[in-house]
């Protein structure tokens, strides 16, 4: 059995002569983990704002896919979103508040393609549908309208919306960039983010043109009113604070021109899909009313055939 003396800590004479030979070597000092330490020397860093903690979870998830545009990979990485995502972004699509940049709050350095492909997908199909329907409704009953499909209609819808959700945020994208390097410092949003808040704010487009199939035109007019408020509203909030640096002039412009050009997608939808339908006419039937008898050339007609026998 060991005796107390054995379980002390002893000095050993190697490391006594090692540090007499050179005072200035560092050492190792080993103490007890269940010690605490004084309340005084504990200190907390909650000085991590959201960005480092959204990067933190970023590189603790994994890596980001690099390659070039002619890999997988490359395009994969514009997928790369889950459904909780989808579902904030779209909310924050529909309920525009102050303050609440889309880009910073919601997409943070990570824009994706999934959702604005399947909104667009979606408002084309929705638009053409209901417009079809809202025809039918609105004439039935009439005899005189035959109802015909439009199936034209679909291929219109996919070429206004998908040439809308891509021509205009490159537009968006390039004058912004421009102006970004001939007078700002300001930094301009990626074409990728561009893209991405235009896709999301078509989405409030898609349950007002199935409320469209109504057949009340100033219901329709209303609902339109509203959904430019609503999207428009996510436009200006993204993209005020990066051209209000600018010229107040160029400023208006920019705001006026983005806004004007959101509103005439809407209305250019309503005024094509949803007009009024034109019943085919169908003349009355009309009798045919004999002319009268011209009798002096009846009775010559009489005569010469009596000649004739």
């Amino acid at each position: 059995m060991a005796s107390p003396d054995d379980l002390r800590f002893q000095e050993f004479e190697e490391a006594t002569d090692l540090l007499a030979a050179d005072p200035g070597a560092s050492t190792l000092s080993i103490t007890n983990s269940s010690t605490t330490a004084p309340a005084g020397d504990v200190k907390l860093d909650l000085s991590d704002d959201e960005e480092n903690q959204q990067e933190s979870s970023e590189l603790l998830g994994g890596e980001k896919q690099s390659g070039g545009f002619w890999t997988f990979e490359y395009y994969q990485s514009f997928f790369n979103v889950d459904t909780m995502q989808v579902l904030d972004r779209i909310k924050a699509s529909v309920m525009p508040l102050p303050g609440r940049n889309f880009v910073k709050h919601h997409i943070r350095n990570n824009p994706d393609l999934y959702g604005p492909f399947w909104i667009c997908a979606t408002l084309v199909f929705s638009v053409a549908i209901s417009g079809n329907l809202s025809t039918f409704l609105s004439e039935m009953g009439n005899p005189r309208y035959h109802y015909r499909p439009h199936f034209h209609r679909v291929t219109v819808a996919a070429v206004a919306v998908f040439l809308y959700a891509w021509l205009v945020p490159l537009g968006v994208w390039g004058f912004m960039t421009w102006r970004q390097n001939a007078e700002r410092q300001t930094s301009a949003y990626s074409f990728l983010e561009t893209v991405c808040v235009y896709g999301y704010s078509l989405f409030i487009y898609i349950p007002t043109s199935i409320l469209w199939i109504i057949p009340f035109g100033w219901l329709q007019w209303l609902l339109i009113l509203v959904a430019m408020v609503i999207s428009g509203s996510v436009l200006v909030i993204t993209f005020w604070p990066v051209v209000r640096d600018d010229t107040k002039t160029t400023a208006f412009v920019s705001m006026a021109a983005i806004v004007l050009l959101h509103a005439l997608l809407a209305i250019g939808c309503k005024m094509y899909f949803f007009q009024t339908a034109e019943p085919i006419a169908v003349l009355p039937d009309s009798t045919v009313t004999p002319a009268p008898l011209n009798h002096t050339a009846l009775t010559r007609l009489l005569q010469n055939v009596n000649i004739l026998r």
